[in-house]
């Protein structure tokens, strides 16, 4: 008989576009280990990042795992108290994001609780895993300043605790190949169109540009809601001849295109990782982003323009279109093959 495969349950609270691939690529390429799954919808947030115990009351379960892997979506400490059986089994928290610093909507409030969900899920997990240096810092520093706000009764030392049991383990991304054939003056757009990605500054840029001459082509994709953006209705009104691609594509032409692409650009107030620059980058698209965020532990500082700066952004890309492109970015330490090893040691090390 063979050695048993420990087990383990992979909790992912929000099963969002990037939650998904990560969980998909974690249990296809870690088969040393027997999961168990347990995922809820990536909508609904408020409700998810608190009421996910709750919704999965009786869905557990009946025998406890070796290890938990629970995202930090998971309302973790709660859960536990729960269900007492998992009170000492081994769990890794893994941060996608964190609260601490998710920058908020017009439409929004700042609330409390997910801070604390996120808060006290670390203090309950055994090692806390993060995508990224800046995302770990900014807990550690959103955890050490909402402390300071409380009025009394804070024990000392919670930062350090948490700090001792933080590591770095990004998500991977599966490298995108370049096109025969590329477009040094394909400018792509591959995020998120929501306020937090700051596709205005995005918009105000492009059309200076045209307004200027800049010859240039626009990709322009990534997921936007059911209404259209302002921003993007801007693009197509302004500039609809130099768009050559608009929508949501299916993956092999969403990956055409980034193998086309000569820029991506970003504007991005709120960035963990940033998978999407990542694979754009991966197939030979020149990465011009924010100096912030992560993007330092990524991108050279000639891909990097001043955060919130919308004239050195234009000037960036004036020059970068006018042929004086950098060279290429190798981000091949985020590619999978590179990253499956350094899961395995952190799944290892607890699920024993």
């Amino acid at each position: 008989m063979g050695t048993r495969r420990p087990r383990a349950w992979l909790l992912s609270a929000y099963r969002a576009d990037s939650h998904a691939a990560w969980a998909d690529w974690l249990l296809a390429s870690q088969p040393q280990v027997d999961w168990r799954r347990l995922e809820l919808p990536g909508r609904h947030f408020a409700w998810r990042i608190r009421g996910n115990p709750l919704s999965w009351l009786d869905a557990l379960p009946a025998e406890a795992p070796d290890l938990l892997l629970a995202t930090s979506m998971v309302d973790l400490a709660t859960l536990k108290g729960l269900h007492p059986r998992l009170a000492e089994v081994p769990a890794l928290y893994y941060f996608h994001e964190n609260q601490f610093a998710y920058p908020l909507s017009d439409r929004q409030n700042h609330w409390l609780e997910p801070c604390m969900v996120q808060l006290y899920g670390g203090l309950a997990a055994d090692r806390l895993l993060f995508n990224s240096a800046f995302n770990r810092s900014s807990y550690l520093e959103g955890v050490a300043t909402l402390l300071t706000q409380m009025p009394d009764a804070v024990p000392a030392g919670i930062v350090e605790r948490l700090t001792q049991k933080s590591e770095l383990c990004p998500v991977p991304i599966a490298p995108v190949s370049a096109a025969a054939e590329r477009d040094p003056q394909l400018v792509l757009w591959n995020h998120r169109w929501e306020h937090d990605k700051a596709p205005e500054v995005f918009a105000e840029a492009m059309i200076a540009l045209a307004g200027e001459g800049v010859p240039f082509r626009l990709a322009l994709l990534g997921k936007r809601p059911r209404q259209v953006p302002p921003a993007l209705a801007r693009l197509r009104e302004a500039l609809p001849e130099r768009i050559v691609a608009d929508g949501r594509l299916p993956l092999d032409e969403y990956r055409t295109q980034l193998g086309r692409a000569g820029i991506a650009v970003s504007t991005a107030r709120h960035e963990f990782q940033g998978l999407a620059m990542l694979e754009a980058a991966s197939a030979g698209a020149r990465p011009l982003v924010p100096d912030a965020l992560c993007y330092p532990e990524q991108y050279p500082p000639v891909c990097r323009y001043p955060e919130g700066d919308s004239a050195a952004l234009v000037a960036r890309l004036r020059k970068w279109l006018g042929g004086d492109l950098p060279p290429a970015v190798d981000v091949s330490p985020w590619h999978a093959d590179r990253l499956a090893p350094l899961w395995a040691e952190v799944l290892g090390t607890l699920a024993t």
